[in-house]
């Protein structure tokens, strides 16, 4: 029985490290925690200025196909097309909403 003495002593020792990082595991998650919870709910500023791109991109292209859909509306408004003349007013009037959106920017 002897032998098992230092055996139960070195278990006990290698057991106080295990516990030792468990219990460090355990205080240190709720910061953990909080910080990647911290990081999921802010956008940082690349993100942001990402976002506005993507947004300012949709929104120029979204005028592009308009100006198309409107020059070729007045087209077949000037052949005569009653329906196109309404169809382009509404369109043009779906311009002048999205203009405010869009940056100018002057040609060089």
């Amino acid at each position: 029985m002897k032998p098992i003495i230092p055996l139960a002593l070195l278990a006990a020792l290698a057991l106080q490290g295990c516990l030792a990082k468990t219990a460090w595991d355990v205080a240190t998650l709720p910061v953990k925690a909080g910080s990647k919870a911290v990081d999921l709910a802010t956008t940082s500023q690349s993100e942001a200025d990402e976002k506005r791109g993507r947004e300012l991109r949709k929104r120029e292209e979204r005028l592009g196909k308009l100006e198309r859909r409107y020059r070729d509306l007045r087209e077949d408004c000037g052949d005569g097309d009653r329906r196109a003349c309404e169809e382009a007013r509404e369109t043009y009037e779906e311009i002048q909403r999205l203009l405010p959106t869009v940056p100018y920017e002057p040609e060089r």
